[in-house]
């Protein structure tokens, strides 16, 4: 391609000052002037909006332009340079497209991707004290998602919950004291939440049938506040809206909570993490002074009972299969093997825990 040369001036984009300069068409567009130097591809010039016979050039990724009157220049760099005519407008339209593409794009892989590995490391940074705010929060979010069943509160069937719940708690390697609310549901479930709050629904209690299998499910319970696994599930849950608010310092919003309300109902840890939960429940009743392999019964009675009462809530079980494994597991793990005896409880404290839910406050000697 035989080379034209022009005289023009270039503008640097920084200031208003006009540099004198020699431009040469070839191959590419030269840009000669004191101290100034540049080589233009001929793809990456734009032309601006001027009225003849002057003609402004720019580069589509640089600042500065370059101005001159010369109308056969002008000619042959329109013939030159395919993409001349192409108007910021267009180019910005398509960055923009592109650029919108991408974080959309990004959001998706850090919800499937960033916010999983993100909430196993930051579980155990959340600080105490905002878990235990958002800990209050989730547990009214989660009882009004239940219809706000009714607290249960008498007095002598309390008691001796608390004393069930101490016993447990002080064979465990627990982040703060578990707090333990009973609600009168037909459902039978036990739900841990962030700040070591556990919400049992009554019908668990009933379908226990010594004290040691209703203090295996608490144990249970309390294993997945020991792993922190309600705050790292509800950090999944919640994705990218409880990264804000752990950033900034609130995790009471609305999206958040109702989030973390569905994910604490479903309940849905990995089966390793039940696993360990089950371990974890097995030796802490065993340590307590009864037999953690009670645990196993309930889970087989809970899951009779669902296949009466389809649909529902999730609980502690997952699928017939599931259960049947976990419970094979848990009957296989060492012990003493006193299963039957009510040895965690005496009979009047398991009588008085059994009727936390009643009105009257019928009670049996606690010896």
């Amino acid at each position: 391609m035989e080379s034209l040369t022009t005289t023009g001036l270039y503008f640097d984009g920084l200031s208003a000052r006009a540099h004198p300069v020699r431009l040469r068409l070839g191959e590419r567009l030269e840009i000669v002037g004191e101290a100034i130097r540049l080589d233009w591809s001929l793809l990456d010039l734009r032309a601006a909006d001027t009225a003849p016979p002057l003609t402004r050039i720019g580069h589509a990724s640089a600042s500065g332009s370059v101005e001159f009157e010369d109308a056969a220049f002008a000619a042959h760099l329109a013939t030159s340079s395919p993409g001349l005519r192409r108007t910021e407008r267009e180019g910005g339209l398509v960055r923009l497209v592109l650029w919108s593409v991408a974080a959309g794009l990004s959001v998706v892989l850090i919800a499937i991707y960033g916010v999983p590995a993100a909430a196993d490391r930051l579980a155990p940074q959340v600080p105490p004290a905002m878990e235990a705010q958002f800990g209050r929060a989730v547990e009214a979010q989660v009882v009004d998602l239940l219809g706000t069943p009714p607290l249960c509160a008498n007095p002598v069937g309390r008691a001796a919950l608390d004393r069930l719940v101490a016993r447990l708690a002080g064979t465990m390697d627990l982040p703060v004291a578990p707090q333990v609310s009973v609600r009168r549901s037909t459902i039978a479930n036990a739900l841990a939440l962030p700040g070591g709050r556990v919400i049992v629904l009554s019908d668990i209690i009933e379908k226990s049938d010594s004290a040691d299998a209703f203090a295996a499910i608490l144990a249970h319970e309390f294993g997945h506040l020991a792993a922190r696994d309600p705050i790292r599930s509800l950090i999944r849950a919640s994705g990218t809206s409880f990264l804000l608010s752990l950033v900034l310092g609130d995790l009471t919003g609305s999206t958040v909570l109702v989030a973390a309300g569905q994910a604490a109902i479903a309940a849905g840890y990995s089966r390793e993490a039940e696993r360990a939960a089950d371990a974890a429940a097995v030796a802490a009743v065993d340590r307590a002074g009864g037999d953690g392999r009670a645990l196993a019964g309930i889970l087989e009675r809970i899951t009779a009972a669902n296949d009466e009462k389809p649909g529902g809530l999730a609980s502690l079980l997952r699928s017939h299969p599931y259960t049947a494994e976990r419970a094979t597991a848990i009957r296989a793990t060492p012990g003493a093997g006193k299963a039957g005896t009510d040895s965690l409880l005496s009979e009047g404290d398991w009588r008085n825990l059994r009727r936390v839910c009643d009105a009257e406050d019928r009670t049996s000697p606690s010896d």
